[in-house]
């Protein structure tokens, strides 16, 4: 598949060398290039000849060289330089399909690209990764490559996610694991279907293989939005505890085979369970973050730090707000009681956000939306601020998942918002009001 090249940067090898917009790149030293991977793997070469279509519409090959760290200079119409792979899978967890209908397109695509799991960290089934795919990535050695899971049991995965290949490609993480790729596992478990004795099975199987960094065991999420959907029950707290008491024997057999825990419940579990978190020196490098897991900790670690080596004075009084959901307010609560100790001229109310916009078993602030917040905040006293955090926006920090801005927001409820990052230092200099 060739490509089409959007924009040559001026000054760099590539424009020097003659190529332009709307040529078409067809080959990086005789590999053919099909999309993002293949350029930003083959233009690592100090000496490159390139194969393209002119504007005109004859085929020329040019050599360039280069510094090895220097990039070529091309852009293309997409990142990706074709379109994103959408899942083919119809998982009877699957969260888009618990979506309300009234939510902006963009939200209702499944992406189950590979590409995107090296670029972006985003996880991966592998039910529709081609034969070409997996050996470029083994040539290639990419890593990590991050997988969801969920069972390692053939039959009972090809249940879950509804797709006939769902169990064959299970093969695939073997074959990784044997070329040496590092692979982090997801694990979203129902009740019922792949905890207990599956669970077991599945971590006995996966924490055999020595490269597979890290397991996150997460629960389901079941949104009020499941009419036709298959009928599914969430953890409580007997067997969120059971589950828990799981994934920790696990997690020490990995400490002592590999020197390094592997498998870890989210958050969520603990919470579910009413059990205290672990502190942040169990999640070694924290490398399952986006599933939520040690998130708390190391919020924890950074702004008792932050806050014990603050050395900034709050001159006048200051009152805010903090919005989060149900399940983070303990945790904020905390830090917030051991800041106003610290500056007594510091106001903070700290308000936990019922989800009725997806349901009230949703309780993490990542899924918190405008209309929420708007509903049981309006006519109170926020205070001179409003902060939120940043995991309830979009990528580009200025809009909610009911497509209502930050702005409208604000200017609905009459205060000023301010985001603040999941960063422990940021959100105490945000709570101070202090310049960052």
């Amino acid at each position: 598949m060739a490509v089409i090249i959007e924009t040559v940067k001026k000054g760099s090898p590539a424009f020097k060398a003659g190529i332009r917009s709307g040529y078409t790149l067809l080959k990086i030293n005789d590999n053919e290039i099909m999309d993002v991977l293949d350029y930003r793997f083959y233009q690592l070469s100090e000496k490159l000849l390139l194969e393209f279509v002119t504007d005109k519409g004859k085929i020329k090959k040019k050599w360039v060289k280069k510094s090895e760290d220097s990039e070529l200079g091309l852009s293309f119409e997409t990142y990706l330089m074709d379109k994103k792979h959408s899942c083919l899978n119809k998982c009877v967890f699957c969260f888009i399909d618990q979506l309300p209908k009234d939510m902006r397109e963009s939200l209702y695509f499944k992406d189950d690209d590979s590409r995107l799991s090296f670029l972006f960290g985003n996880y991966i089934t592998l039910t529709n990764i081609t034969e070409h795919e997996v050996e470029r990535i083994i040539k290639m050695h990419i890593s990590p490559i991050n997988i969801s899971v969920h069972t390692t049991n053939p039959e009972l995965r090809v249940k879950m996610m509804k797709n006939k290949n769902a169990g064959k490609v299970l093969s695939i993480i073997n074959r990784f694991n044997d070329a040496g790729i590092k692979l982090n596992c997801q694990l979203v478990l129902v009740p019922e279907m792949n905890d207990g004795k599956e669970l077991e099975k599945t971590l006995t199987d996966l924490t055999a293989l020595e490269n597979v960094e890290c397991i996150a065991c997460v629960p389901v999420g079941l949104t009020k939005h499941r009419s036709g959907l298959p009928e599914l029950h969430g953890f409580d707290k007997e067997n969120a505890k059971e589950t828990i008491d799981i994934i920790d024997s696990f997690g020490d057999q990995t400490l002592e085979k590999y020197g390094n825990r592997r498998v870890y419940a989210s958050d969520e579990f603990y919470i579910l369970a009413d059990r205290k978190l672990p502190d942040a020196k169990y999640y070694g490098e924290f490398l399952q973050l986006e599933n939520g897991v040690g998130l708390c900790a190391l919020l924890k670690a950074e702004t008792d730090e932050a806050i014990s080596i603050c050395d900034y004075k709050l001159e006048n009084k200051r009152k805010i707000t903090l919005v989060t959901g149900v399940d983070a307010k303990p945790l904020i609560t905390e830090i917030v009681d051991k800041m106003t100790k610290k500056w007594d001229n510091l106001e903070c109310n700290v308000v936990a956000v019922r989800n009725d916009y997806f349901g009230e078993s949703i309780t993490v602030a990542g899924l918190i939306t405008a209309t929420d917040i708007e509903n049981q905040l309006k006519g109170i006293d926020l205070g001179e601020q409003l902060l939120i955090p940043a995991v309830m926006l979009r990528s580009e920090r200025d809009m909610f998942l009911d497509s209502v801005t930050v702005e409208e927001l604000s200017k609905k409820l009459g205060v000023e918002i301010v985001v603040t990052e999941v960063d422990g230092y940021q959100m105490v200099d945000k709570i101070l009001g202090e310049e960052i």
